[in-house]
């Protein structure tokens, strides 16, 4: 592409950045134009702006791959990038089920990121915890301890200061502060068990987490017991509860179907959508820590969500291997 040369440089009375394009140089269409105007902003994103509308050439909203030509005006209205606005308050729907000067119990609604990331830099828990609760601002990562999947339902902790997020987060790490979750398997599963076995990224399917070969392993342990067996269609299923030693990213996920057993609706990990489960199924269920304050233990307990509990109800179980839920 040939070299462009920017003749004037200047905000304008909207704030919008002016360019006027210098007689004799040859130009290429906008969006490469833009690219050297402008070169602390990626291409990919000086497109998004012209296709939103927010660059202009000779006062007329542009095109991408339209061409410009000498002594054109383009005005560019630059936007702020997403991971910008990524701390940004928001009224965000979730149940607070309880709080305290030094803690926030919430639980978590199917559907909601709860820290921003790529492709998710808005809407999330994050956003919500900082509208309801402008403090956490000054908290690393507004108070999050301990993150669930965008389709895991339940518990959440969130630390109101530094000292209750050191406290909370030396009990993850601790192994005492109490997890337990709710599942929904695929097959017959052995009535207890616990699987130890180090998981990181597929080295195939970078969305993936494995127990296979995996990229940058940790070691993870989970226990489960079964609660019930039943079926589903032609489909055996277990309701198994699973309680977590560490939190490794699709920990239950990937353990589960390590046996032979994934969740169901998790086609992510070979999961199928039976009984109407449309999401993986996996409920955060209880949750146990220490107060950091100094009260001592406190639990808390929440019931899946609607969805899941449609699931249950569409299951013919055949009985309870341990106290019913």
């Amino acid at each position: 592409m040939a070299e462009i040369t920017s003749v004037d440089d200047l905000l304008g009375e909207d704030d919008a950045l002016e360019f006027r394009v210098s007689s004799g140089v040859p130009l290429d269409r906008l969006d490469k134009a833009l690219a050297v105007l402008m070169p602390q902003h990626s291409r990919s994103r000086l497109q998004a702006w012209i296709e939103a509308g927010h660059v202009q050439v000779n006062g007329r909203v542009a095109r991408v791959r339209q061409s410009l030509r000498e002594d054109d005006l383009v005005r560019v209205r630059e936007q702020a990038a997403p991971e910008d606005l990524a701390f940004t308050p928001e009224d965000v729907a979730f149940e607070v089920v309880a709080d305290s000067a030094e803690w926030v119990v919430v639980n978590k609604p199917v559907g909601l990121v709860t820290h921003p990331g790529a492709g998710n830099w808005r809407g999330t828990l994050l956003n919500g915890l900082l509208f309801r609760y402008p403090e956490l601002a000054h908290v690393p990562r507004a108070g999050i301890v301990h993150r669930l999947d965008k389709d895991t339902s339940g518990l959440l902790v969130i630390a109101r200061t530094e000292i209750a997020q050191t406290s909370l987060v030396r009990q993850l790490q601790a192994r005492s502060m109490g997890r337990r979750y709710l599942a929904i398997a695929h097959g017959r599963m052995l009535a207890r068990g616990t699987i130890s076995r180090e998981i990181g990224r597929d080295p195939r399917v970078p969305v993936r987490m494995a127990v296979e070969r995996p990229v940058a392993p940790k070691a993870a342990v989970t226990h489960y017991e079964v609660l019930r067996q039943g079926t589903a269609g032609d489909s055996n299923v277990s309701e198994v509860t699973c309680r977590l030693e560490t939190g490794r990213t699709h920990q239950i996920r990937v353990h589960l179907a390590s046996l032979g057993h994934p969740l169901l609706g998790d086609t992510l990990y070979g999961g199928r959508v039976i009984a109407g489960a449309e999401r993986q199924m996996l409920h955060a269920w209880q949750l146990r820590f220490d107060d950091p304050a100094g009260a001592g233990e406190v639990q808390f307990e929440a019931d899946p969500p609607p969805d899941m509990q449609a699931v249950r109800q569409a299951i013919h179980w055949a009985g309870s291997l341990t106290a019913d839920r």
